[in-house]
């Protein structure tokens, strides 16, 4: 039996205009990047895992992922900490089909690198402050959890990029746990049969789309990747137009 991966729970839309009113669990994170760019939000950063696009009106970002069972964890914090200054609001989390994600939050923007350090130092070791340290424990916790439960979870990812400051002043944290990408990955080269046995297949069906592969990868790397998950997974990428066209060329 596949060990578990997290899965966002779906919310009741917000009444927030810039949201739009989609199915979300029938959508993949491909149609979804598409859907909100129509509707005016507008690409505003790539990270390892995911998109992030901004709302119309600059007050949220979509965080539009096709794979990454480690933000469910982040969206875990958000809820178990409600209110508390050092975390975004989040307007709505949604898996979507496949085994994405998408997450509605406060828009929040880089900002000064030192200071950022310093707070991600205070997290590590201890503030003396009743918020922050709430978050903090809340935080070990979740990552308790999630270690016992998560095949190829690494823990806390907390450095100064993930220090960020919201509209109204306040330093907020952003994405604080992750998964070993690349012992995942490499696992997939390896033995894809050991990543079959330990996570649910249909929550895969987008694991090659991280944006880290591509843009870090080169066409071998990426070409083996892809070699290796489709060879076996035919029952995946039967409905895969990319397998698809691989197939016909």
């Amino acid at each position: 039996m596949p060990e578990l991966v997290p899965e966002l729970v779906s919310e009741p839309q917000p009444p927030y205009a810039d949201i739009p009113a989609l199915p979300w669990a029938d959508l993949s994170h491909r149609r979804v990047l598409a859907e909100l760019i129509e509707a005016g939000w507008v690409p505003a950063g790539v990270g390892d895992w995911a998109t992030g696009l901004r709302s119309p009106d600059g007050a949220l970002v979509a965080r539009v992922c096709p794979f990454d069972p480690a933000y469910a964890a982040f969206v875990d914090l958000c809820r178990a900490c409600p209110g508390n200054p050092w975390l975004p609001k989040i307007e709505l989390a949604a898996d979507l089909e496949g085994g994405g994600s998408v997450v509605f939050l406060e828009y929040a923007a880089p900002t000064d690198p030192a200071v950022a350090a310093q707070v991600a130092d205070r997290f590590r070791t201890g503030a003396d402050e009743d918020a922050l340290d709430a978050v903090r424990d809340a935080a070990r916790t979740i990552d308790a959890r999630y270690r016992s439960t998560t095949p190829w979870w690494d823990g806390f990812d907390l450095n100064q990029a993930h220090v960020r400051r919201a509209l109204d002043g306040r330093l907020v944290f952003i994405d604080v746990f992750c998964m070993d990408g690349a012992a995942l990955y490499g696992t997939i080269l390896r033995d894809l049969a050991e990543v079959r046995r330990r996570m649910p297949v249909e929550r895969m069906r987008y694991v090659l789309e991280i944006p880290f592969i591509a843009r870090e990868s080169g066409p071998a790397e990426i070409r083996a990747l892809r070699d290796a998950w489709h060879g076996t997974n035919a029952d995946l990428t039967a409905g895969d137009p990319v397998h698809q066209a691989r197939g016909q060329a």
